[in-house]
């Protein structure tokens, strides 16, 4: 099960005017709990104004090799967000030398170093997983190559400018890069502009072999992840090869499905080897019930984006108002985000430990 630890900041490095890259030193006895895959997140927690803030950002640094050692530090990408509590907090105050509550690596957005081909289309900090996904497979794989395409906003705005730039002159032969501007020109490269559906059509088989690709990782905001996700149908890339992270959600985003509630419900709960069996107050999702029981039920985001409330689906049947965590193999498996779920029969089960 995941857990929180206190994790002392070791540096805060400005990057550009409106993000910082968090390193945190992981202590000897913790390093295994630490150990993490390349493309997964953590999530930070911290008391704020006294409220409880939770926010799940991805892993930069590149993940150990398989026997390797496990990291001494890991470091994440923080973008201020309009209004955002935590990341208005990571900017403007967090120093090096205070602890924050990091839960263990967590998240499936993943790649385990393998020969071949390998693409990725991201925009603005979808570069975070990415960046810690391309330098891992580079460094553990002489026989694997990688293509980044990202969008930012201008050069100023782009995150981990000079890590990205140190994989292009460390790997010249098997890293290639194209970087799209929104809002600015480029003395040389491609035009500036959005990458919607239409144009990652035209660019990706001029890019590379969209057919030879072994695996396509897609992270930003909905818009540039939905585009890219279309554009890879169209040009016939299987499902099973796409995998996606979305950033910035839109809030007014609806629902999955609309299946009528019970007038009561109950869920039981099974987690961290303990269950439990209680009623669900009426409009609550059941990750607010099984916390109002449970404290230490996991969660992060509670917007259906992180995924760290991932629950299996015992029985019964429930709703789910927003996914955008849970692949469609998942779901079908029967995997369900509590945070988002709502009882659709009398009794639902449900297992975290799973």
């Amino acid at each position: 099960m995941a857990r929180f630890h206190p994790l002392p900041v070791a540096a805060v490095d400005r990057i550009t005017d409106d993000s910082v890259a968090l390193t945190f030193a992981v202590p000897a006895e913790l390093r295994e709990d630490f150990r993490h895959t390349a493309g997964q997140h953590l999530t930070l927690r911290r008391t704020i104004d006294g409220a409880d803030m939770r926010r799940t950002y991805s892993i930069c640094s590149p993940a150990p090799g398989p026997g390797g050692e496990a990291p001494r530090t890991l470091r994440v990408g923080v973008r201020l967000v309009d209004g955002g509590v935590f990341s208005t907090h990571a900017l403007k105050e967090l120093a090096v030398g205070d602890e924050v509550e990091v839960m263990t690596p967590a998240g499936r957005f993943t790649l385990e170093p393998s020969p071949g081909l390998y693409a990725a289309v991201v925009g603005g900090s979808g570069i975070t997983p990415v960046l810690s996904i391309a330098a891992t497979l580079l460094a553990h794989r002489p026989d694997a190559r990688f293509c980044l395409i990202r969008s930012d906003r201008t050069s100023a705005s782009t995150m981990f400018l000079e890590e990205v730039a140190d994989l292009k002159d460390r790997y010249p032969q098997r890293f290639q890069l194209v970087t799209v501007l929104s809002r600015e020109e480029q003395q040389a490269g491609l035009p500036s502009g959005r990458l919607d559906r239409e144009r990652l059509t035209r660019l990706l088989p001029a890019m590379l072999p969209v057919d030879q690709v072994a695996g396509w990782f897609l992270c930003g905001p909905m818009g540039l992840v939905e585009g890219a996700e279309r554009a890879l149908r169209g040009l016939g890339v299987s499902r099973a090869l796409i995998h996606q992270e979305i950033f910035h959600v839109d809030a007014g985003t609806p629902t999955v499905s609309v299946i009528p509630a019970p007038a009561h419900s109950t869920v039981t709960a099974r987690l961290d080897g303990r269950g439990g069996t209680w009623p669900v107050q009426d409009g609550e999702s059941l990750l607010d019930t099984v916390l109002r029981n449970r404290p230490d039920a996991p969660y992060a985001c509670k917007g259906g984006v992180c995924g760290t409330c991932r629950a299996f689906l015992v029985s019964g049947e429930v709703r789910m108002d927003r996914n955008f965590a849970l692949e469609p193999e998942e779901t079908e498996a029967g995997y369900v985000l509590a945070c988002q779920s709502h009882p659709s029969t009398e009794q639902v089960e449900l297992d975290f430990d799973r």
